[in-house]
């Protein structure tokens, strides 16, 4: 004789460990552009980035605004332009997936159209070698120093010391900002 009573607990069993995990990752905003950030050295430009999901992302929105993007991939690139009346603004990027998570990033945005600040504190030269020192200063950050061509390892901020070594009869160097404005300054 057939008993549908007896077979409930085995049915709830089977139908408990089909049921789908929750999920509770929540999407990640990233900007690529502007060295990571909201630095222009125009008050109009393009702030570009992306959003990455496990499951896929739904929707971005820059304040409020939805920005065109392909629905459900994993990795969503995203451009939008960004405009600065004064010197200082913020946009704030929303991403949502599938299923309702969402995550926020305000991005803080800055024209910069002042080129950073060399100061050489040492030069030495011995015989083709050369030796170099120095500060570099910027109002937002430094983000990249070059000596004779050569990058050197820093690490980003608005007070940068470097030093280096070289050869020749001068050191020409080169310094950047996070908007991309640069400032050369030989040393001998």
């Amino acid at each position: 004789m057939y008993r549908p009573l007896c077979l409930l607990p085995l049915l709830l069993l089977v139908m408990g460990s089909c049921a789908r995990q929750t999920d509770t990752f929540k999407p990640r905003i990233t900007i690529t552009s502007g060295n990571g950030s909201g630095v222009s050295r125009e008050k109009t430009f393009s702030v570009q980035g992306y959003v990455l999901d496990d499951t896929g992302v739904a929707g971005i929105t820059v304040d409020d605004q939805p920005v065109s993007v392909e629905p459900g991939r994993r990795l969503v690139q995203f451009r939008f332009q960004a405009q600065v009346e004064g010197g200082r603004g913020e946009y704030t990027i929303t991403a949502r997936d599938a299923a309702g998570n969402r995550s926020t990033m305000t991005l803080p945005v800055t024209v910069d159209n002042q080129s950073p600040a060399i100061k050489v504190t040492r030069y030495e030269r011995t015989g083709n070698t050369i030796r170099v020192a120095g500060v570099v200063t910027d109002d937002i950050r430094v983000t990249q120093v070059l000596v004779d061509g050569n990058r050197l390892n820093i690490t980003p901020g608005p007070r940068v010391e470097f030093y280096a070594e070289t050869s020749g009869i001068w050191a020409d160097i080169e310094v950047m900002d996070a908007a991309g404005n640069t400032r050369k300054q030989r040393a001998r």
